[in-house]
């Protein structure tokens, strides 16, 4: 049984004065260079990295964040809490850095996302800065044991073909129902639509409204919404979203919650569309009646 992966901003405060602790800030530069937790590092790419599963995009992949968390100073030795502004104003971003450290190996007991974020933090009334640290460069740990966490195209193909393998859909409505390619712009793919098979559980519904900002429901909530669309516990599921940030948070929920096998595609719709020769399901995912005249 692994530590629960959310810290509270008082349970995050307490444990810097204990243990080592590397802080990663995901938010854009401006927003970092404005305020942030002290001694928080900026790898804002962790959000904005367009990642493909072909082998070569995958090496590319373990190459860039191996180099970046080195330098954020991870040895392995160190407990990481990764953070966002909020989680719905970041898209999952915090929870995709989660989900790369996972996939790279770094020991999963000593990864963290801050729960509510920045937002959260403040509203704590815990302390903020505007220094800049200057980390000390680690050696970061290699290992492939978080690895099996992500599924590769080819693999992906393999989940469509498989009925009992649930593929959930956590992208925005108007992608859901092919009104629009991405939240980069409605063109920004060149096909709109849904992967064949999937289901829908829009991302927001994992997170309720809190004196705090939004914050992730409970287990037995996020399982009644699970329920939904055919997944318990045992169910094994795929989930994925337009890169896989927004995935990252669902995967983190449903985690946390206690689903027992679940991975993340993380080329998602962004991969998945671009190739013409894979199938999708275009147009409403329903049948809309008229009534007779």
């Amino acid at each position: 049984m692994y530590a629960k992966v959310l810290i509270s901003p008082a349970e995050l405060a307490a444990m810097i004065k204990a243990e080592p602790v590397v802080l990663i800030d995901t938010r854009d530069a401006a927003s970092y260079t404005e305020a942030h937790l002290p001694g928080a590092v900026n790898i804002h790419e962790i959000f904005t990295y367009l990642a493909t599963t072909t082998p070569q995009g995958l090496a590319a992949l373990r190459e860039t964040f191996t180099e970046a968390f080195a330098k954020a100073g991870l040895s392995g030795k160190e407990t990481v809490v990764i953070y966002e502004q909020s989680m719905t104003t970041g898209f999952g971003q915090s929870c995709r850095g989660y989900v790369l450290l996972r996939y790279l190996g770094y020991p999963r007991d000593r990864i963290k996302v801050l729960h509510g974020g920045y937002s959260a933090w403040r509203a704590a009334a815990l302390p903020s800065t505007t220094e800049v640290p200057t980390p000390n460069p680690a050696k970061f740990p290699s290992g492939t044991a978080g690895s099996s966490i992500l599924v590769d195209l080819s693999e992906m193909k393999k989940a469509v073909a498989d009925p009992r393998v649930v593929k959930l859909d956590v992208r925005d409505v108007d992608e859901w129902i092919g009104e629009s390619s991405s939240p980069y712009g409605k063109d920004f793919c060149p096909r709109k639509g849904r992967i064949p098979g999937s289901v829908w559980l829009e991302w927001y519904r994992m997170m309720k409204p809190t004196h705090a900002g939004q914050m992730f429901k409970s287990p037995a909530e996020i399982l009644a919404e699970c329920s939904t669309v055919g997944i318990r516990p045992e169910t094994p599921v795929v989930v994925f979203c337009f890169k896989g940030a927004r995935a990252s948070n669902t995967f983190v929920a449903l985690e946390e919650a206690g689903i027992k096998d679940v991975r993340l595609y993380l080329g998602s719709w962004n991969e998945w569309s671009r190739d013409p020769s894979l199938p999708i399901e275009e147009g409403l995912p329903y049948q809309v009646s008229h009534p007779a005249a």
